[in-house]
C-alpha cells in the first residue's frame, strides 16, 4: 500500500477536510501538487503549485486562464478557478521519493462560483446526477485500454519502431515490453487502483492492462489517469507509449472496449434470473438506444482522423451495428457472466476519446433506449465479417462511420449527443474537429507521392 493510501481513508464515502490533506501531504514529503483537469480533447492538463500552496487551492483560488485552452473560453471572460475534488489527492509514484509531487483532479468553475459549462468533467457530473434524479440509476464502467511500446529515434523523438515482435499473450524474452508494462502496474496499484489482469496485445509492440470496473465518474478519472502514468512511465525507460488508435498499417489498432451497467438500490439491473438468458428487459433496451445512436456519437468515442483507420474489417475492431451474446465481430456483446457482472461491453470506442464525453454520451444513449423501450435486432452469432451486402441488409446490419468527416456530418444530426454534452462543449467540439478535419483533407500524403507522383 502506498504511503498516500495509507495516510488517507479510501473510502469515498467520507468527506476528506483540508486538513486531512495537508497533513497527507506533509506526512508523505509532498513539495509540488499538481492540479489536474482535462480539455474538451481529452488531453490532461495541470497547474503545478508548490505545497505551500496547497491550502489556497483547497480553498478554491488556486486560478486559470480559460483564453489558453482550446475550447474553453474567450479572451474577453477568460478567468476561471480550480475546485479540487479532495479524494483524488494522489502522490505520483514515478516521482523521486524526496520532495515529492502529488496530484488533485479538478473541476472548473466560473467567477461566480458556478461550474464552467465547459469543463468535461463538469458535464459528466451532470448527466450522472441527471439519471440518478430522473431513475434512480447510477453507472459502472469497466475499460479495457489498450496502447503501444515504441522506440525513439537518436534524437530522442518517438518512431514507429515497436518495442517488440511478440504476438498475443507472449512473454519475455518475446515480449519486451513486460518490465515497462510490470512498473505501470506498481504506478497504478499505489495510487489505489485494481489491476485485474495486464497481458501483450495481438499487435507488434501493443499491450492491454484492464483495471477494474468503477462508478462512471471514477472511471472516467481512472482512464485520464492511467493515460498519464503509462506516458510518464513507458518515457523513464527511454519509450514512448501512444494510445493512437492505428499506428501501424497492417497490424490491429488499439481500442478502449467499454464495459457497462445500471445499478438502483445497488442491485444490477442488467441482471434477471426469471428469463432464459438472465438478462432483463431494460438491459436489452439499453442495448437498443446504444445502437440506435451510436452513429451520432461516433465522433466523440472516436475523435481521430486515425479512429477510423482502426474500425476496418479484418483486425478485429467492430465495424458492423449489431449486438450479441459473446461473438466479438459484433459492435456490442454481452460477456458470459451474469448476476452482478451482468454487462454490456460496447467495442467501438479508442482510447484517445474523452472519457468524460464518451461517458456521458453512451450513457444517455443507453438511457434513451430505456425510456422509449427501444428493442434491438435479433443477436448476431455469425461472423459479421464474412457476411455479404445481402446477408447483412437482411440481418438489418449498418456499419459505423468510415471517416471522420462522415461521424462529424452524423454528430451534428445528434439530439442525444447534444444533450450529452450540452451546448458549450457540442458545438465547440464541432468547430474543433471540423477545423481538424480541414487540415488533414488538404494534405499530400506519402501514399499519394507514391501513387501518383511517377504515373501521372
Amino acid at each position: 500500500m502506498s504511503p498516500v493510501a495509507s495516510a488517507l481513508p479510501m473510502d469515498k464515502s467520507k468527506n476528506l477536510t483540508n486538513e486531512d490533506i495537508l497533513k497527507a501531504a506533509k506526512a508523505n514529503d509532498v513539495k509540488f501538487v499538481r492540479l489536474q483537469f482535462i480539455d474538451i480533447y481529452g488531453i490532461v492538463k495541470n497547474l503545478a503549485i508548490p505545497v505551500e500552496q496547497l491550502e489556497k487551492a483547497l480553498n478554491n483560488e488556486a486560478m486559470l486562464d480559460g483564453s489558453s485552452i482550446k475550447g474553453f473560453q474567450r479572451i474577453e471572460r477568460s478567468d476561471l478557478y480550480f475546485y479540487p475534488d479532495k479524494s483524488t489527492f494522489r502522490v505520483l509514484p514515478w516521482r523521486p521519493d524526496e520532495g515529492r509531487v502529488a496530484r488533485l483532479v479538478c473541476d472548473i468553475y466560473d467567477p461566480d462560483g458556478k461550474p464552467f459549462q465547459g469543463c468535461p468533467r463538469n458535464n459528466l457530473k451532470r448527466v450522472l446526477a441527471q439519471v440518478e434524479k430522473e431513475l434512480s440509476y447510477t453507472m459502472n464502467v469497466g475499460p479495457e485500454c489498450e496502447f503501444f511500446l515504441f522506440n525513439k529515434d537518436e534524437n530522442g523523438n518517438p518512431a514507429i519502431d515497436p518495442s517488440d515482435v511478440a504476438c498475443y499473450f507472449d512473454v519475455e524474452p518475446l515480449d519486451i515490453g513486460q518490465p515497462v508494462r510490470r512498473e505501470i502496474i506498481y504506478a497504478l496499484e499505489k495510487m489505489g487502483f485494481e489491476i485485474e489482469a495486464s497481458h501483450h496485445e495481438v499487435a507488434i509492440g501493443q499491450h492491454e492492462i484492464d483495471f477494474k470496473y468503477e462508478d462512471a465518474l471514477t472511471a472516467a478519472d481512472n482512464i485520464a489517469t492511467f493515460r498519464w502514468v503509462t506516458k510518464a512511465v513507458a518515457a523513464k525507460h527511454g519509450m514512448h507509449a501512444t494510445f493512437m488508435p492505428k499506428p501501424i498499417f497492417g497490424q490491429n489498432g488499439s481500442g478502449m472496449h467499454c464495459n457497462q451497467s445500471l445499478c438502483k438500490d445497488g442491485k444490477n439491473i442488467f441482471f434477471d434470473s426469471g428469463t432464459p438468458d438472465k438478462l432483463s428487459k431494460e438491459m436489452k433496451w439499453y442495448i437498443g438506444g446504444l445502437l440506435k445512436h451510436i452513429r451520432g456519437i461516433c465522433a466523440i468515442t472516436n475523435p481521430l482522423v486515425n479512429s477510423y483507420k482502426r474500425l476496418v474489417p479484418g483486425y478485429e475492431a467492430p465495424v458492423y451495428i449489431a449486438w450479441s451474446p459473446g461473438n466479438r465481430s459484433a459492435l456490442c456483446r454481452v460477456p458470459d457472466k451474469r448476476g452482478s457482472s451482468t454487462r454490456v461491453e460496447l467495442r467501438s470506442p479508442d482510447p484517445t476519446s474523452n472519457p468524460y464525453l464518451a461517458v456521458a454520451c453512451m450513457l444517455l444513449a443507453g438511457i434513451d433506449g430505456i425510456k422509449n423501450k427501444i428493442e434491438p435486432p435479433a443477436p448476431v452469432n455469425r461472423n459479421i465479417y464474412h457476411l455479404n451486402p445481402a446477408e447483412k441488409a437482411q440481418l438489418k446490419v449498418d456499419s459505423l462511420p468510415g471517416s471522420l468527416e462522415e461521424a462529424l456530418r452524423e454528430l451534428e444530426k445528434s439530439q442525444i449527443a447534444k444533450l450529452a454534452l450540452g451546448d458549450h462543449i457540442y458545438e465547440q467540439f464541432l468547430s474543433l474537429k471540423w477545423a481538424e478535419w480541414d487540415e488533414y483533407r488538404i494534405q499530400v500524403s506519402t501514399w499519394e507521392e507514391a501513387k501518383y507522383l511517377r504515373i501521372f
